[in-house]
């Protein structure tokens, strides 16, 4: 594969290919609402919204990595900082992008700043979103394309630049809280509610953000073959088999004291998710790619200091992470709060069974293929690599 600013044909065949279907998807979506979706009275979210804190984790991620540089001068990491500022920049706003088509008057989106609810955490959200928009904007124009003329100027620069990452790094905690409290007080969902889920958004993001710019960084560094770069991608994988660990137990936590419990209410969509029908995504998903890959890889001698192979284990959690996020959403929803509701009520929109329609992978995969059509376009015209270019002949 070529790397640097020459991306191969396969990878913008791909995003043609996806950019194609999401166009599709889109039609759909404007020209028939929510008829062609598979959600309905009981399951009312479901892939988008899945698709949407998958991205904003990344996201959130992938800047906690740039502030270990810009607010703690974790030097280790530099040379993907601005990799890392990318990423972010990039997945925000396709995150937000899944969570606006899954509105049903997609044109009301602006009511949310013309009349804010302080007391609405979804609001309160995306207040934070657009302020964190704005923080990571304005450190990529310091970074990237303000020229200092003077040592004095260039000392003010960095100043500014880890003021706004501690900003930003405040604004990534508490959105990515947000978002795990936005589940964790729907106390009429037991298999949400509870003070877990804000800590485990926050640590999900933190997993998947290191783990994607792993895998990128593997993959389409030019400094690859570089010892530069082995050492870059064994701290990567030191970092990620941490918190890949952490989340382990989070997850032992989670389901062994649900189930010591024995609450129906608790226990019945965790069941669902591993023993029903798509109990693959949490075995081989979940468990599979995201934990018992990432492990072994990582720990064993062979392949722990291999950057193919911490890269790989990076991709493996990135799809471990959207398992994980489609059973956040999705069990939770398939169990009827009211005994006999679908009996009582028959209807094909009222179902505890759920698989997204065309309409709705096709939109989710053309948000992708606009990720990579931007991830392209930006790792092409911003200078992310000429930097690390720069610190590897000083190196």
């Amino acid at each position: 594969m070529k790397t640097g600013k020459n991306f191969p044909v396969l990878y913008w065949v791909v995003v043609a290919v996806t950019l194609a279907l999401g166009a599709v998807g889109f039609y759909w979506r404007l020209s028939a609402g929510h008829r062609m979706a598979n959600y309905g009275e009981l399951i009312v979210w479901g892939l988008w919204v899945a698709t949407y804190i998958f991205f904003v984790g990344i996201s959130a991620g992938s800047f906690v990595i740039a502030a270990l540089v810009y607010v703690f001068d974790i030097e280790r990491f530099r040379p993907i900082a601005p990799l890392a500022l990318l990423v972010s920049l990039i997945t925000l706003p396709v995150g937000l992008l899944n969570i606006w088509v899954d509105l049903g008057h997609m044109e009301r989106f602006y009511e949310l700043y013309v009349r804010p609810s302080l007391v609405s955490i979804m609001s309160v959200e995306v207040w934070l979103y657009t302020a964190f928009l704005i923080v990571l904007v304005a450190i990529i124009w310091l970074e990237f394309f303000r020229k200092a003329a003077s040592e004095e100027e260039q000392r003010s620069g960095r100043l500014a630049v880890r003021v706004l990452s501690a900003i930003g790094l405040v604004l990534v905690i508490l959105f990515e809280g947000a978002g795990g409290a936005l589940y964790g007080v729907a106390a009429a969902r037991p298999a949400w509610h509870g003070g877990l889920f804000p800590l485990l958004f926050i640590l999900s993001a933190m997993v998947v953000g290191t783990a994607l710019l792993a895998g990128i960084y593997a993959f389409f560094s030019s400094e690859r073959g570089t010892e530069r770069h082995r050492q870059v991608m064994v701290d990567l994988g030191k970092l990620m088999l941490g918190l890949v660990v952490m989340e382990v137990l989070f997850t032992f936590s989670e389901y062994s004291i649900a189930f010591y419990g024995s609450v129906p209410s608790e226990i019945e969509p965790l069941k669902v998710i591993l023993t029903g029908p798509f109990w693959y995504v949490f075995w081989i998903g979940q468990v599979g790619l995201g934990m018992v890959l990432p492990i072994v890889l990582l720990v064993w001698s062979r392949t722990r200091e291999e950057p193919l192979w911490i890269g790989v284990a990076g991709l493996g959690v990135v799809i471990a992470t959207f398992a994980m996020r489609l059973n956040i959403v999705i069990p939770a929803l398939a169990l009827p709060e009211l005994e006999g509701l679908i009996n009582a009520t028959p209807s094909p929109r009222i179902t505890t069974s759920y698989v997204p329609s065309s309409m709705e992978w096709f939109v989710a995969i053309g948000t992708v293929g606009l990720a990579l059509a931007l991830f392209a376009i930006g790792y092409s015209l911003l200078p992310v690599e000429p930097q690390q270019e720069k610190e590897v002949s000083h190196g």
